[in-house]
């Protein structure tokens, strides 16, 4: 039987909730780099995981589990729950409507689409942020 390891040593003593919020934004950058740059796979790819790292550190803050992919769902409603904020559901579909871009044959892609979406990423780190404090 193959041994599944962590991807990350989460035993180690890191403030892993200033580092996923940092991650979270260098990847909203990044995404409306690779934007810039007619690379719409890439930046709608970067603008998930920005939105899945914040999602972490705020999980991390409030002492949710999340691990694997599946659980982003999970911790988005958790948080729309803590905030009260009803604006988290559509913005959690936007991110997953991003992640399902970097799939989609590039004739398929808008990059009006995708900047909307960054866009709407971005509300979405403005929103969760505070719940990581």
């Amino acid at each position: 039987m193959t041994q599944m390891y962590l991807m990350e040593p989460y035993e180690q003593d890191v403030n892993a909730i200033t580092d996923y919020r940092e991650q979270s934004r260098l990847f909203l950058a990044r995404a409306r780099q690779y934007l810039a740059d007619d690379d719409l796979h890439q930046a709608a790819e970067k603008g998930w995981g920005a939105a899945t790292w914040m999602a972490k550190a705020v999980a991390e803050a409030q002492g949710w589990r999340y691990k694997t992919h599946e659980e982003f769902f999970r911790v988005m409603y958790q948080a729309e729950d803590l905030s009260g904020d009803p604006r988290l559901g559509n913005l959690r579909s936007v991110a997953n409507e991003l992640h399902g871009f970097f799939y989609t044959r590039k004739m398929f892609l808008r990059s009006d689409v995708i900047d909307q979406g960054l866009n709407q990423v971005e509300l979405l780190l403005d929103i969760l942020q505070p719940l990581t404090e």
